[in-house]
């Protein structure tokens, strides 16, 4: 077996028998970030001595004999909008260049608790914001498995991680589709939990009624082992819940699965809906009952989300101010007044999609658009959660594309915002509707060989119901 594409449980029985030793196991993955990074550029940061001291620990431990968790000495890359202390925390913007977090995210207390060992932090659009990595501050990401193409935003630097075998998982957030879409283009498993399951405490909010933190991975289980050491109540996130962990005793072939009509549409890459088609067929064929459901209010989802978005990172983002937050240092000595400093170091240290966002954002909450705008969009979003409330009273799970189309070109959608915010527009429902969901690979593109997606949903909290859906198909 090859270390490299191991699964969690078949590293860790490696680790157990002393096959490899958590130090040798993280040297194995640093030598494939040295080897493939160059042409992939998935890392804005190496930890790799903190890694050793990480890995030597776990040595330690299983050298005194004590039991090791199921996460213990595996090597993980983190996106880098999360903090782990000690580490720089760029979220691949010029705005935090220097940053140095000074405290661990919720999610990263929790995985060191397990013993995970991080690689180091991975690219990203700037603040999240983008559905390909090309908008980073620094660098493109390119897909594994074709280097003229985006693997997918904004985590594409944790997809393409684990797609090119740099880490054996790895963490990403969601806020309109940013861990689906790139597992999607990259061919990994990747979740979006129930909004309120996993702490958002650490993580730089870019939208905060729609970021989520899940993990991005080889397969299903390796999906849930990550999800199971990072989900809970935090006193430090009001909105994280006490995870109230639904029983779900039913299989694929007892499952009722609806198929919404509006997630086939024109324009829609006929290879992808082949593909996806064939896997609904495939499910169907293994038991479980296939049901056309309607969500009528999907039409409206994107437009929904433009509004909501940018109203709530134009709040989020006036914090990198060049004063407290950002590198202002360039800017102080030739500023007239404070207001200058302001002005010019968000105008040197912000991307062109960021300040769009902005901008957008403060032009719907500001007075008499206010009503017009956010507080309609909020309306509408209201009726987008009913609609999936009404189909989880009929089916189990929900199947979808994650995607209109495989992963892209570099280039061909930047001149074009609007065309870029497509790519998201079977992910954004899910986030504003704060159910849970889960990109699966289900085949390969045959006119580009890349890889196709198929998007799973499931009711709040029943991440379980996702997982035994999710097994049952990778063994079809």
């Amino acid at each position: 077996m090859d270390i490299l594409s191991a699964s969690i449980r078949d590293v860790h029985k490696k680790l157990i028998s002393k096959e490899i030793s958590a130090v040798e196991l993280s040297d194995v993955f640093m030598k494939s970030i040295e080897k493939k990074d160059g042409e992939v550029s998935a890392f804005v940061t190496h930890s790799f001595e903190e890694a050793k001291k990480q890995a030597e620990k776990i040595d330690e431990e299983l050298k005194n004999g004590s039991g090791i968790s199921m996460l213990s000495g595996i090597p993980a890359a983190i996106k880098d909008n999360i903090l782990i202390d000690g580490i720089k925390a760029t979220a691949s913007s010029k705005m935090l260049e220097s940053y140095i977090a000074p405290y661990d995210a919720t999610v990263i207390k929790k995985l060191k608790a397990e013993g995970a060992v991080f690689l180091g932090k991975t690219n990203m659009d700037e603040f999240a914001m983008g559905s390909s990595t090309e908008n980073s501050g620094f660098f493109k990401t390119k897909n594994p498995n074709d280097l003229e193409r985006v693997p997918g935003g904004s985590s594409g630097g944790s997809a393409a991680a684990v797609a090119a075998d740099e880490c054996v998982f790895a963490l990403g957030s969601d806020t309109g589709g940013s861990i689906r879409q790139p597992a999607s283009f990259c061919g990994v498993v990747g979740l979006k939990p129930t909004y309120g399951a996993v702490s958002r405490y650490g993580v730089m909010a870019m939208a905060s009624s729609l970021d989520q933190i899940g993990p991005l991975a080889k397969n299903v289980d390796d999906a849930r082992i990550v999800f199971e050491a990072t989900h809970g109540k935090d006193v430090k996130d009001a909105t994280s819940v006490l995870y109230p962990k639904k029983l779900q005793e039913k299989r694929l072939k007892d499952m009722t699965i609806g198929v919404p009509k509006e997630y086939f549409v024109d324009g829609m890459d006929k290879e992808t809906e082949n593909k996806v088609r064939v896997a609904i067929k495939k499910m169907e064929e293994a038991g479980a009952k296939i049901e056309e459901i309607s969500l009528p209010n999907t039409k409206h989802a994107l437009s929904v989300y433009y509004i909501i978005m940018p109203a709530e990172v134009s709040s989020n983002m006036a914090r990198y101010d060049g004063i407290k937050y950002g590198n202002s240092t360039m800017n102080r000595n030739h500023a007239n007044d404070l207001l200058s400093v302001y002005l010019d170091s968000r105008s040197e240290g912000l991307g062109k999609e960021v300040q769009r966002r902005m901008m957008l954002g403060t032009y719907v909450l500001s007075a008499g658009y206010y009503d017009a705008y956010y507080k309609k969009a909020q309306q509408v979003r209201t009726k987008i959660v009913e609609d999936f409330k009404n189909a989880f009273e009929k089916v189990d799970i929900i199947v979808t594309p994650t995607t209109p189309t495989p992963a892209f070109k570099f280039g061909e959608k930047t001149n074009d915002p609007l065309s870029m915010y497509l790519a998201d527009i079977f992910t954004v429902p899910i986030n504003l509707a704060g159910v849970p969901a889960m990109s699966i690979p289900c085949g390969i593109s045959e006119e580009n060989n890349m890889p196709v997606g198929l998007q799973m949903i499931a009711p709040w909290f029943y991440e379980e119901t996702l997982f035994k859906a999710g097994e049952d198909f990778e063994k079809l």
